[in-house]
């Protein structure tokens, strides 16, 4: 079943090692840890006022959560796994690439792609160019998409049609990456890490988001689930410890 996060800090460490690491951590790093109660569970309002009170790099951190679901990923019916268009976007600016050809790709150039390409593209690909961050394919395109499957599969970068990046609507599936289209899967802990936009976008923004992505996360509860289904929420920027949430209070965005 999914790891108890309430245990971890935002990067799967355990909270013992941590805190037994407290001499060897930065200065900035051990007064943020002493901004935060560990064992407890904040609300949200609470957590999300906390946070840039914890976070303390000079440059604009993104701002991360990690959900801790009562399911078994090695079961297939158990995976949690979903796309959505966040509220106010990441914050981040996305390459698209678009595999295909024809009117399709001409349709793809006009919806503002950075690159379009059919086998030409392909061939890049297997050279060693990956100056992408998501990429696109047309249906038709899947033969010729099979043949880079190795190479963009354990990156993260293989299309899937459920998350919408194998569509004939490339124009509407372009417009989505570039509006701050996050995907979610569960890992092998059942644990779900995804970004919820930048430290800048200020705790309405950044709670609208996350209310997004808990909502879907909920609503994609597999029915094999038994049990507690949100175990535990950790809220955290880039460099800053976690901040636990009320898993409760977040279960109950979608009710």
């Amino acid at each position: 079943m999914g790891a108890d996060l309430s245990a971890l800090d935002h990067r799967g460490n355990p909270m013992a090692e941590v805190k037994a690491r407290k001499g060897k951590l930065s200065k900035k790093y051990t007064a943020a840890l002493a901004k935060i109660t560990f064992d407890k569970k904040y609300s949200l309002a609470e957590g999300f006022k906390l946070l840039p009170e914890v976070s303390f790099a000079k440059f604009d951190e993104t701002v991360d959560v990690a959900f801790s679901l009562g399911v078994d990923p090695k079961h297939a019916d158990q995976m949690v796994r979903g796309a959505l268009v966040l509220p106010h976007g990441t914050g981040k600016t996305l390459r698209v690439a678009v595999l295909s050809k024809g009117d399709k790709a001409r349709e793809a150039e006009a919806a503002g792609a950075d690159i379009v390409g059919a086998e030409d593209l392909i061939e890049k690909i297997n050279s060693g160019w990956l100056e992408f961050d998501k990429m696109i394919a047309t249906p038709d395109m899947m033969v010729a998409l099979s043949k880079v499957a190795k190479v963009l599969g354990p990156r993260g970068l293989m299309p899937n049609p459920k998350l919408g990046t194998v569509t004939v609507d490339v124009t509407k599936a372009i417009r989505e990456q570039k509006l701050g289209k996050v995907e979610y899967r569960t890992e092998k802990t059942g644990i779900i890490h995804c970004v919820i936009g930048k430290k800048s976008f200020g705790a309405e923004k950044l709670r609208e988001n996350f209310n997004a992505l808990a909502s879907a996360i909920i609503k994609a509860k597999p029915p094999t689930s038994k049990g507690t289904y949100m175990k535990a929420v950790t809220l955290s920027t880039t460099m800053s410890p976690g901040i636990k949430l009320d898993a409760n209070e977040t279960y109950a965005i979608s009710g």
